[in-house]
C-alpha cells in the first residue's frame, strides 16, 4: 500500500510502498478514504510534539474508513461499516490497524471529508468549552486564532451553547470565515489593541487559545473576574509565561487542557462528546470548514498550508484522489 511516511525528523514526508497491516486482537482494519491534517502533524514532522512515534513513521492523526477485516474479539463492528478515527499516527496511508475502541461509527449523512475534518476540531473545542471551561448562555467567549483549524470550531460551538463570541484572526478574509461560522465581533490580530479592544465590549469570560505568545498576554489582561483561560497551544511558538499576581487579583482559573491524553485518562469523556457533536451534526447545527481538499502525494503541501497558516478550517487529504 501507498503511505505518507516521516522517515527524518524536519524532512517532508515520504511516498513510500509498505506492507497492508494486520488487524491483531481488539482491532480492525480500515481501508483509509479521507485523513485531516492538523497543527500537531506538522509538529511530529518537526520532532516537537508531545509524542514522538518510532521512524519511518506514518503520519495522520485523524481518518475516516471502511472497515475490511475484524481482529480478534471485536464484536461491536462489522465488516463495511464507515467509521472515523483519531489515533495520533497513520492516516496518511491507504490502510491501518486501528483499535476498536477508537473507531466511532460515522452517520450515513456525513460524506468522508466532513468525517476527516471533524473529530479533533470538533472534540477538542466541545470539550474544552462544555466539560473545561463549562461555558455558559450569555457569556463573553474571546478565541484566538480563530480561523483556523480548531479556533473557527470553538466559534461556531460558542454561538451554538448561547455565548457571545469575540473572533481573533488575522486580515479580512479570515475574520470574514469566523464571521459565517457566528462570531459576533471581529479582531483582526495584526492591527486591534486586543487588551482595549476587548474590555471596550466588555470583557472575556472564557479564553479560548491555540495561539499563545503576546495574544494570551494581552487576553489574560482583558478578562473579567473569575474568567477561565484554556491554553490549548502554541501556534505562535511561544509558550506564554502566566502572570501569577494577575490571576490572584481576578481571581482566574487558568486550565490545563490536552484533548488526546483524555483516550488514555478518561475516553468517556471524548465518547460522549462524540455522541452530542454527532447528534448536532445530523441536525444541521454544525457543517466543518475544510478550505483544500488533496491527494496523498500532495500531503506535504497541505502541511506547509497549515504551518503558513494559509488554511482556514481543515485541509483534508482524499487517500482515493
Amino acid at each position: 500500500m501507498r503511505a505518507m511516511q516521516l522517515t527524518a525528523l524536519g524532512h517532508p514526508l515520504e511516498l513510500r510502498d509498505v506492507n497492508v497491516p494486520e488487524p491483531g486482537a481488539g482491532e480492525v482494519l480500515v481501508r483509509i478514504h479521507t485523513c485531516g491534517l492538523n497543527f500537531g502533524d506538522t509538529l511530529i514532522v518537526k520532532g516537537t510534539y508531545q509524542e514522538k512515534p518510532p521512524l519511518p513513521a506514518t503520519v495522520g492523526m485523524e481518518m475516516c474508513g471502511t472497515i475490511e477485516a475484524l481482529g480478534e474479539g471485536v464484536t461491536h463492528l462489522h465488516v463495511g461499516q464507515r467509521i472515523a478515527a483519531y489515533s495520533g499516527f497513520g492516516g496518511l496511508a491507504e490502510y491501518a490497524a486501528l483499535p476498536a475502541a477508537i473507531c466511532v461509527p460515522v452517520p450515513d449523512q456525513m460524506p468522508p471529508v466532513d468525517a476527516a475534518a471533524f473529530l479533533i476540531a470538533y472534540g477538542t473545542s466541545h470539550v474544552a468549552l462544555d466539560y473545561k471551561a463549562h461555558l455558559k448562555p450569555g457569556e463573553r467567549l474571546l478565541v484566538l486564532g480563530a480561523s483556523g483549524g480548531v479556533g473557527l470550531t470553538a466559534v461556531e460551538l460558542g454561538k451554538l451553547m448561547g455565548a457571545e463570541v469575540i473572533a481573533v484572526a488575522r486580515g479580512a478574509d479570515k475574520l470574514a470565515v469566523a464571521k459565517a461560522a457566528g462570531a459576533d465581533h471581529l479582531l483582526d490580530s495584526e492591527t486591534c489593541d486586543l487588551r482595549t479592544d476587548v474590555k471596550a465590549l466588555g470583557g472575556a469570560d472564557v479564553v479560548y487559545d491555540p495561539v499563545g505568545g503576546e495574544l494570551f498576554d494581552a487576553a489574560v489582561r482583558a478578562c473579567n473576574p473569575e474568567a477561565r483561560l484554556l491554553p490549548l497551544g502554541f501556534a505562535s511558538g511561544i509558550v506564554p509565561q502566566i502572570p501569577a499576581n494577575i490571576l490572584l487579583v481576578k481571581n482566574l482559573t487558568v486550565i490545563g487542557y490536552y484533548w488526546g491524553g483524555y483516550m488514555r485518562v478518561n475516553p468517556s469523556v471524548l465518547t460522549d462528546s462524540f455522541e452530542v457533536l454527532f447528534d448536532w451534526y445530523v441536525a444541521g447545527k454544525l457543517k466543518p470548514h475544510v478550505s483544500h481538499v488533496l491527494p496523498l502525494a500532495q500531503a506535504n503541501e497541505g502541511l506547509e498550508l497549515l504551518r503558513n497558516r494559509k488554511a482556514t478550517g481543515k485541509v483534508v487529504i482524499d487517500i482515493d484522489g
